[in-house]
């Protein structure tokens, strides 16, 4: 019962309190009595922690090698200081000799660890080498270097050697002797929970630091990153999104992210944007709109769906990047390949797309339509008499005419030179024709004011109908020119049919 008690009594007195950051926490009922000893010892409990905490947190191996290093250092240092003060009062005893073994075991078992470095990715590696170092530097100072100053603090106090060496071993016993390996038991089971603790904070640490570098990645790019939950409600964006749709972070929480961003998710194709998604976890493509002001608007948008373990959708995340630029770009390209330089118009490249669009309506609308082959008459006099530029003008403004008196649903092409071909759909029968031909004819020939002087051309019209004349496209073509020529054999300003 004395016995108990009295353990009890120490163990209060241990009052231990320890971080996260401390694998041996230090306790004033670890000093011995001498101050330069337990400074010392106050100094290896602080290097056993920073080499713990390096191992727990993960170095690079030189940053290892210097924190080892310095741990054998100063325990060499220390040793040199006990060893001369233990030398003064118990020379060429034995307790002297088998303490300075210990000390060179010591250095010799940390070189020894400092080789296995190797091997730290092992978490049993770690641990054996943090338990070794616990357990031999608390054992170094509540048993050996404890008994050594009670010795030399009682010599001091004029007892004899033996006295001394007598008395340190009554006072090492009993309760004392149970409280040393109950602490020496309890610093082996802290150390290594407080080692899985450090390692805990240090993946805790590093996932936030991840998370904060990606959001610091996230926040700084360029495209527009936004997270909806399942049903499409809009939980967080970057900075780079708020400016794509022009408004503040916090109004875009909770709105769905289709309304916000119309050009982005058109009623043509939002439902497979959002299907494919669902269905299949990610959607990929370029999408076309225009935004509030009517501009072209273009971005490549990755739309992907989240889930939780089970498997369920939990959330989507899209990135938008625009494209803007590179579907006008692509606009302007397709209006300069497709369309004459000179006066705007399609050129013999679209001619064949626009006259299978207008034979598929013809069939599909039981309509008739209208090949029309145009030339001008005298524009080589024009050309000749007044120069190239001049010809161009002419050119530029007969095609302004063809524009003003076809009708919208209408084509007119210039193939080159003074060639053009119209294509005059949804008729009812000839005489639309005749009526719109003619009155372009007199529209033609009108005369024309040109740098100065006056130009005056005609135009010859051959005509095929289709589907009277059920050939092929590039033969309607043929026989609408074979026309214009009968046109011109005719007198020309005129127009002819093919019967």
């Amino acid at each position: 019962m004395i016995l108990n008690a009295q353990l009890m009594m120490y163990v209060a007195q241990m009052d231990i309190n320890i971080t996260p950051s401390e694998i041996f926490p230090w306790n004033d009922n670890f000093r011995t009595g001498i101050p330069v000893i337990d400074e010392q010892h106050r100094k290896l409990v602080e290097l056993l922690n920073k080499l713990a905490g390096h191992l727990a947190y993960g170095v690079d191996k030189p940053q290892l090698n210097k924190v080892f290093d310095e741990l054998a250092d100063y325990a060499q240092y220390h040793f040199k200081t006990e060893e001369s003060i233990w030398n003064k009062y118990l020379r060429a005893d034995d307790l002297l000799n088998e303490h300075v073994k210990t000390h060179q075991e010591f250095i010799a078992e940390v070189l020894k660890l400092r080789g296995k470095q190797d091997l730290l990715a092992s978490e049993q590696v770690i641990e054996e080498i943090v338990i070794f170092l616990t357990h031999w530097l608390a054992f170094h100072i509540l048993e050996t270097d404890k008994h050594m100053a009670k010795i030399v603090l009682s010599v001091q106090l004029g007892l004899s050697l033996e006295e001394a060496k007598d008395k340190a071993r009554v006072e090492m016993s009993g309760a004392l002797r149970v409280l040393i390996e109950t602490i020496l038991g309890m610093y082996d089971t802290l150390s290594s929970r407080t080692l899985q603790l450090m390692r805990e904070i240090a993946e805790r640490q590093r996932a936030e630091d991840r998370l904060r570098l990606s959001k610091m990645v996230i926040d700084s790019t360029l495209e527009a990153i936004f997270i909806t939950d399942e049903r499409g409600k809009v939980i967080d964006t970057n900075p780079s999104f708020c400016q794509a749709v022009k408004m503040g972070h916090d109004r875009i929480i909770g709105k769905d992210v289709r309304q916000l961003k119309p050009g982005l998710f058109s009623p043509s194709k939002s439902d497979e944007i959002w299907r494919t998604a669902t269905e299949n976890g990610h959607w990929a493509g370029e999408t076309v709109g225009r935004d509030a002001d009517g501009n072209i608007e273009g971005a490549w948008l990755a739309l992907s769906a989240v889930k939780d373990s089970q498997g369920a959708i939990t959330h989507y995340v899209g990135v938008v990047s625009s494209i803007t630029h590179l579907v006008e770009r692509q606009h302007v390209l397709e209006v300069e390949a497709n369309h004459d330089a000179l006066t705007g118009l399609p050129n013999r490249r679209l001619l064949q797309d626009r006259l299978e669009q207008a034979l598929t309506r013809s069939k599909r609308g039981g309509r008739m339509l209208a090949v029309c082959y145009l030339d001008l008459d005298g524009f080589k006099q024009v050309n000749d008499t007044l120069g190239h530029d001049a010809g161009d003008d002419v050119l530029r403004l007969i095609a302004g005419r063809l524009v003003k008196v076809l009708r919208g649903e209408d084509t007119v092409v210039r193939l080159g030179g003074d060639e053009f071909v119209l294509l005059l759909g949804d008729l009812d029968g000839e005489e639309n024709v005749v009526q719109l031909l003619t009155r372009l004819l007199q529209d033609i020939a009108q005369p024309m004011s040109i740098h100065g002087s006056r130009a005056q051309v005609t135009a010859s019209i051959g005509v095929t109908f289709y589907p009277r004349d059920h050939s092929e496209p590039e033969v309607l073509l043929k026989h609408a020119d074979e026309a214009m020529l009968a046109a011109k054999r005719e007198g020309k300003s005129r127009f002819h049919f093919i019967r």
